[in-house]
């Protein structure tokens, strides 16, 4: 069984996610905003799960929640999950955050990164965006081509590490709200089935999947210059860098 991080796990596709993993018998550790976001997944904890706690809209919290899960050991997977549709918080949660926590934790076997049907809207254009949110300077549907390709930059520089982007469909969750028209419990599956390593040896890295089958992401999602420039971009904000090499 794996040890598995599921971000933004109080609620919604996280909740799922880690519920379904801990119910597979995975070690799980489920990540809240807050202590008192941290109360929501009391049933988690009860069952064995752990939890770390810190603010992904902030990048010294996202350290520090760097720091919080190597202290628990090395990791399995990651299910970078939490995600925001708009608002300051869109650039930082969305993308800075798992961009900190993938350069920040010790590489786990497999990263699993949130994507959206909404990424093939994104525009490949970095020029003035403004990764701290303090001015609106990109879509939602920017911040999700920007983590698609982020993945996928992952999977070329670390070859040992499979890395996948997952489209999860418009689920009525808290976010997708009442009106989504997608199944809510087909949303969680293909990132608890890749995280858990299922048929893991089969799956080539770098790929977007939805609904366990694989699709053709936005032109840039695998083109070398915009990744490259991405990782700048986000290095040059956060003093982090992600580097090719072996672990």
């Amino acid at each position: 069984m794996s040890r598995i991080l599921v971000t933004g796990s109080s609620d919604g596709l996280g909740r799922a996610a880690a519920e379904a993993l801990l119910d597979d018998g995975h070690a799980v550790v489920v990540h809240a905003r807050t202590s008192a976001r941290l109360a929501a997944v009391k049933d988690p904890l009860d069952r064995g799960a752990q939890g770390i706690v810190g603010n992904l809209a902030n990048p010294d919290e996202v350290r520090g929640l760097a720091e919080q899960a190597n202290a628990l050991g090395r990791f399995d997977a990651v299910i970078h999950n939490a995600g925001v549709i708009g608002g300051p918080a869109l650039l930082p949660v969305n993308v800075v955050a798992p961009f900190v926590l993938t350069a920040g934790m010790e590489r786990p076997d497999r990263l699993i990164y949130l994507s959206s049907s909404m990424h093939h809207g994104g525009r490949s254009d970095l020029a003035g965006v403004d990764w701290s949110g303090d001015h609106e300077s990109r879509s939602y549907s920017d911040s999700k081509l920007f983590v698609t390709a982020l993945a996928a930059a992952v999977a070329r520089l670390w070859p040992e590490v499979s890395a996948h982007a997952v489209d999860p469909g418009w689920v009525p969750t808290r976010m997708g709200g009442p009106g989504a028209s997608d199944d809510l419990r087909l949303g969680h599956i293909t990132q608890t089935w890749l995280a858990a390593g299922a048929n893991e040896q089969a799956l080539p890295s770098g790929q977007y999947w939805h609904h366990q089958k694989t699709q053709t992401p936005h032109w840039a999602v695998h083109d070398e210059r915009f990744q490259d420039a991405l990782l700048s971009s986000l290095a040059d904000y956060t003093g982090t860098t992600i580097q090719g090499g072996s672990k």
